[in-house]
């Protein structure tokens, strides 16, 4: 047996059951959850359309590589999205079709590390915890950088040592960032992108909420925007992850793409084709037409602000809770033992929500997760307004 598995924490909702599985909700009130950050709008019908006229290709194998039609139509977004100049991408050498990030961010460390280096995988923290997983199963140590309040929920790279960067082999970047919403500004990214040079490492760019924003004149920008500015056409060392599954309510497609170094996907490629990892034809060819329409995207942003609107309008008065810079979370402070406001909250309101220390982990006695809690603003709009008006009563009664 891989003695690593034994490195592996529980998942979050593993804890989450066990925390909530030893008390009774209030039978009174119907249950909420804000929990699971699945989406839950309505899929696009086009989509599922495009799916359904193809089943013929369940017939076929599938390539690990991607039809090239899908490749394209993913290389001419990223151009759009990113103001990537046309014919950078090279959809042959810098793009790759995955089965949803998740899958691509843990083959993706097994592909980059060098286990013999005795190296690391830095990531922020809290995180999302396959790349601490990947990082284990990989013979990488996990390096964890806090995402506190004051840098704006964004690590201080600036306090990382040169040690540290020499023994990075992957930095993870998630923005807007899971739990905290926060997006790392362009500068960073490019300061980021001078380390990475002078400290020989990978930037790994997780960007699955990068699609959802607040203000549609200034959409975020990523880490190929910040190669886009730097004159950076060969992506040397940077790869990005997006996927279609928060982008336009997709999680069970299971489609997404990488993009970036062309030497590092070469790489991939061949890990991914004797990991035996190949996206079904039809669901390539349901995803060419996701990728390719932007209407169902801004309708779906729209239903999120007014979530956000709702929501914050009711909480704010009583919670420490700002909007965040993107995506579907909520990350107040509630400025006590966050495990036990949530189990009390669900004892109390039968609301479920996440408490932020299983989100993170302890770095010298200090969990920067501890007193806050995670809310996935997922649930249609009533279910949301609804569940803000129950925490209102607990936090007030409290």
């Amino acid at each position: 047996m891989n003695n690593a598995l034994q490195q592996l924490q529980p998942y979050p909702f593993e804890k989450l059951r066990a925390l909530l599985g030893a008390v009774t909700p209030n039978p009174d009130k119907r249950p909420i959850a804000l929990s699971i950050g699945e989406p839950k709008h309505k899929s696009p019908e086009f989509v599922a359309k495009a799916l359904a006229d193809n089943l013929d290709q369940m017939a076929v194998y599938p390539t690990t590589a991607g039809i090239p039609a899908l490749r394209e139509a993913i290389a001419n977004w990223c151009e759009r999205r990113f103001s990537v100049p046309a014919g950078w991408l090279d959809a042959a050498k810098h793009v790759l079709p995955v089965n949803g990030t998740r899958e691509a961010l843990f083959a993706f460390t097994q592909t980059v590390v060098n286990r013999a280096d005795n190296g690391l995988v830095v990531s922020p923290n809290p995180f999302y915890q396959i790349y601490e997983g990947a990082a284990f199963l990989a013979g990488a140590t996990p390096h964890y950088l806090p995402c506190l309040a004051e840098h704006g929920f964004n690590p201080d790279f600036d306090a990382v040592s040169a040690d540290v960067w020499d023994r990075c082999q992957i930095l993870f970047l998630c923005s807007p960032g899971n739990p905290t919403g926060a997006l790392i500004p362009l500068d960073t990214l490019k300061k980021l992108i001078a380390l990475a040079d002078k400290h020989d490492f990978v930037i790994a760019a997780d960007e699955c909420y990068s699609e959802l924003y607040f203000d549609e004149a200034t959409p975020p920008a990523g880490l190929l925007s910040a190669c886009a500015e730097l004159g950076r056409q060969d992506f040397k060392r940077c790869v990005v992850f997006h996927s279609l599954s928060k982008r336009s309510n997709l999680p069970g497609l299971r489609s997404g793409f990488v993009a970036g170094d062309a030497d590092i996907l070469k790489a991939f490629l061949l890990y991914r084709t004797y990991h035996g990892c190949a996206m079904p034809v039809q669901t390539q060819l349901a995803s060419i037409a996701a990728w390719s329409d932007e209407e169902h995207v801004r309708a779906n942003r729209t239903l999120y602000r007014e979530k956000f609107d709702a929501v914050l309008e009711i909480l704010s008065p009583v919670m420490d809770v700002q909007r965040p810079d993107g995506g579907f979370y909520l990350w107040p402070n509630v400025g006590t033992d966050d495990a036990k406001f949530c189990r009390d909250l669900f004892v109390t309101e039968h609301v479920t929500v996440v408490p932020g220390s299983y989100l993170s982990r302890d770095v010298d006695g200090f969990n920067p997760g501890t007193g806050r809690v995670r809310m996935a603003l997922v649930a249609p709009l009533a279910e949301c307004i609804e569940a803000a008006q129950r925490i209102r009563e607990f936090v007030t009664s409290r």
